[in-house]
């Protein structure tokens, strides 16, 4: 275990230890924190337990903690208590999936215990990291050591010892942040999944990066140099996002080259800070691909830099604004291909979570009175579930998150509505759909989520995509690019083409002993090889029948059900 570090700066710290953290103060903690964790965000996204295009654990916790600082970002209290309570109002509005729920009730808990504090000083500290811990396993019906939990008990217990040692604030903070980086190095000691994955916990390491910039901002350190970094090119993940474009980076420019002999990666990441922001590099193929975000009057400089550097393959730029504005435009019109279903007061609503709009299509036809895009990489916010709870006119609403990483978020709905809203915990879209089928409008609300509950135990969910890094996991051994498949959340087979890993999940699935095969192919899958795979599918159980629907969802070629 490699220890921490610190690097300590003995004026600044002084002139901190002889200025109050009052509400304001506070501010430029949680700003620094923030900071230090977008800086690291794909390094968290990329700590992924399957070798999936998909880890979002980096990226749902920095847009929770953006919404999180919006709350407090204008705010004048000096009074701590309440700029904390703000904040954590706005990380629980803006809590997205399953680590930025706990994080949320991580800031919670903080706020109760400095609820009445008007500056933070060592004692009012380590009284709310820890109401912080225990309101974080309370909040999660099944604990778990070896994640974020495990993380925030450390930093709890540092700073009880430092108080009882008679640290002040600073020491304090010093402290805990050495338990956090202790705690998540021994993660992998606690989970086996995550010993035999090579990887730590993403949440735990997140909260490390959000306290450690706390502790970087009374140092004096930089914040936003980017961590020189390079993931698999199946890994990088240039999809915008619109709640992560900062403001004044109009272009999006995203370059494939091969580097010269004296490609010095430190250097190139210093230059590119110094260009524009969501740097990324990834690397495969014998190639490197850059991508970044720039202003308007800089659009070219990435480009004309890259070609000091060695061969540019291949060039993309795109304007910002006019991208997301296509996005909406095309969100508008799949919204616009399918009729959701209308809903009289004192029935029951539906209000289904699809990654695509062909899946979309398949909720609204089964009868869901409201989508909320979202799934793998997108986790929506418990305010995106609010919004699609407004419209409806009334007062009995059943949730179906499914994705794994939803359920919390949807579970915290219930604490901002009077209305009566269940959560029927479906973790794919399968699950959700064969909950559907159960369901009916006029059902008495305790009978429909019963139903739907165990309708969705009655179907098996497979997924395939392609492994962005080599790894032995569930006794698979899988080789960066090729397919995987996963079967009920489990991994099951590695591939080196779409037909071997699509045949092989069914076999592993005993495929022959189900009535109906569901094929949703992905966004990125043409129709006509989807359709000669189901093609396949089809002569090779011949007593199964195949339906075969575009999905559209991202990074996933297929998701599939078996009833």
């Amino acid at each position: 275990m490699t220890p921490y570090q610190p690097q300590p700066n003995p004026e600044r710290r002084a002139r901190c230890r002889e200025k109050p953290v009052d509400g304001q103060a506070f501010k430029g903690f949680v700003e620094a924190g923030l900071t230090w964790l977008r800086t690291h965000q794909e390094v968290v996204n990329n700590l992924n337990v399957f070798p999936i295009p998909d880890g979002d654990t980096g990226t749902n916790m920095v847009l929770t903690l953006q919404d999180a600082y919006k709350e407090i970002e204008t705010l004048a209290e000096h009074h701590l208590g309440k700029v904390a309570q703000a904040l954590a109002q706005g990380a629980l509005l803006g809590a997205r999936g399953n680590s930025g729920v706990i994080l949320s009730q991580i800031l919670r808990g903080f706020a109760k215990a400095v609820a009445d504090r008007e500056t933070l000083d060592a004692e009012s500290f380590a009284r709310g990291l820890a109401l912080a811990r225990d309101t974080a396993y309370k909040g999660v019906v099944k604990p778990v050591e070896g994640t974020i939990l495990t993380v925030i008990r450390f930093m709890a217990d540092a700073a009880q010892k430092a108080l009882e040692e008679g640290k002040d604030l600073v020491d304090m903070l010093e402290a805990v942040v050495i338990a956090g980086h202790e705690a998540v190095e021994r993660t992998p000691e606690m989970l086996d999944v995550l010993r035999e994955a090579g990887v730590v916990d993403a949440g735990g390491k997140g909260l490390f990066f959000f306290v450690e910039g706390m502790l970087r901002y009374v140092d004096g350190l930089p914040l936003d140099r980017p961590v020189v970094e390079v993931v698999p090119l199946t890994a990088l993940d240039v999809e915008v996002q619109e709640e992560l474009i900062e403001p004044g980076q109009d272009f999006e420019v995203v370059v494939d080259f091969r580097p010269g002999s004296n490609f010095d990666l430190a250097a190139f990441y210093e230059r590119l800070q110094e260009m524009g922001t969501a740097i990324q590099v990834g690397e495969g193929e014998g190639m490197y691909r850059m991508h970044i975000h720039v202003p308007l009057d800089r659009r070219y400089e990435p480009i004309e830099y890259i070609m000091g550097l060695g061969t540019v393959l291949k060039v993309h730029m795109e304007n910002l604004q006019a991208q997301l504005e296509e996005q909406r435009q095309e969100a508008g019109e799949a919204t616009a291909r399918y009729s959701l279903a209308n809903v009289e007061p004192g029935q029951i609503a539906v209000v289904a979570v699809a990654p695509g709009p062909g899946i979309a299509q398949a909720f609204a036809n089964l009868g869901a009175a409201a989508i909320v895009e979202g799934g793998q990489t997108m986790n929506p916010s418990v305010q995106d579930f609010l919004k699609a709870l407004d419209p409806l006119p009334t007062d009995k609403v059943v949730l179906l998150p499914n994705n794994k990483n939803i359920i919390l978020a949807a579970q915290e709905v219930q604490g901002f509505t009077v209305r009566d809203v269940r959560v029927v915990p479906s973790r794919t879209v399968p699950q959700g759909l064969a909950a559907m089928v159960a369901f009916e409008p006029d059902m008495d609300l305790d009978d429909a989520v019963e139903a739907m509950t165990d309708a969705m135990q009655e179907v098996r969910s497979g997924q395939i995509t392609r492994a962005t890094r080599s790894v032995e996991l569930d006794g698979v051994q899988v080789w960066e690019g090729q397919y995987i498949a996963i079967l009920d959340e489990k991994l099951v087979l590695a591939a080196d083409d779409l037909e071997e890993a699509l045949m092989g999940l069914l076999d592993a699935a005993d495929a022959e002993e189900y009535e109906l095969l569901t094929l949703f192919y992905g966004a990125d899958l043409d129709a006509s090889t989807a359709h000669a795979l189901a093609d396949k599918a089809r002569k090779a159980y011949p007593d199964l029948e195949v339906e075969l629907q575009y999905g559209g969802q991202p990074h996933y070629a297929f998701i599939l059900s078996l009833e």
